[in-house]
């Protein structure tokens, strides 16, 4: 526990940007997963339109920081070659 004011105010700070933090990769985690089960169903226009919240989502994540860019660009490549992948097979 800190003792002084100034780390009292950091663990606050600190308390506040995890929970923000945690919010957005959790919306992250609920947009893919509708993505997901938009492919998995085989439903093209709904696919094409969670891919793009979910991309959207990712990219204003890494740029704050929240995830890792690189983190973020490969989960995209791979959301895009299973949205390519569905578009093909149908």
């Amino acid at each position: 526990m800190p003792n002084i004011k100034s780390a009292k105010k950091r663990v606050k700070v600190i308390d506040k940007k995890t929970a923000e933090n945690k919010a957005i990769k959790s919306r992250i985690a609920t947009y893919a997963k509708k993505f997901k089960l938009a492919v998995s169903s085989k439903d093209v226009a709904t696919a094409e339109v969670a891919y793009n919240d979910v991309v959207s989502l990712m990219d204003s994540a890494a740029r704050d920081n929240v995830i890792h860019t690189n983190s973020a660009n490969r989960k995209k490549a791979h959301y895009a070659k299973m949205l390519d992948d569905l578009k093909k097979s149908i």
